[in-house]
């Protein structure tokens, strides 16, 4: 194995942390907007996707950890093969690989919940036109 291979990841990793870190600001975002919603009227609503968005920053925070630890892993990696530690080198290129899946399978799981608090949202989108007309699914007068 070559000082090469675990360079290849440098791009990958970055730009996963990239993502994370976006994710990471939409979440603060929408903390933001649901304490403010909540300030102004309370909704059940509010309620549920608090306790999503709790799981998420979980994970968000979980798959972020594993993919800095996999950058790392991959940058002793390199230090170690650029020092002729050929085993040394491939371990921790290996344990690397591992901790990216894991940061991987923790981002499959927040977008899981993600989509379980979109489907939350509708749901309340729903409840609100079936309380207008059942015809139209609009609220009060003639269409």
């Amino acid at each position: 194995m070559t000082l090469t291979t675990p360079a290849l990841l440098f791009p990958a990793i970055s730009l996963l942390l990239l993502a994370y870190t976006n994710r990471f600001l939409v979440l603060a975002q929408l903390i933001r907007k649901l304490a403010d919603e909540e300030r102004n009227q309370h909704q059940e609503t509010n309620t549920r996707q608090i306790l999503l968005l709790r799981r998420r920053i979980s994970l968000t925070k979980r798959m972020q950890l594993a993919g800095v630890l996999s950058f790392l892993l991959c940058t002793l990696s390199m230090f170690a093969l650029f020092l002729s530690l050929q085993l040394t080198g491939m371990v921790l290129f290996g344990v690397s690989l591992v901790t990216l899946s894991v940061s991987l399978i923790y981002s499959l799981w927040e977008i899981q919940i993600s989509t379980n608090a979109l489907n939350v949202q509708l749901q309340d989108i729903e409840d609100l036109l079936s309380a207008g007309n059942p015809r139209t699914g609009r609220r009060g007068g003639d269409a």
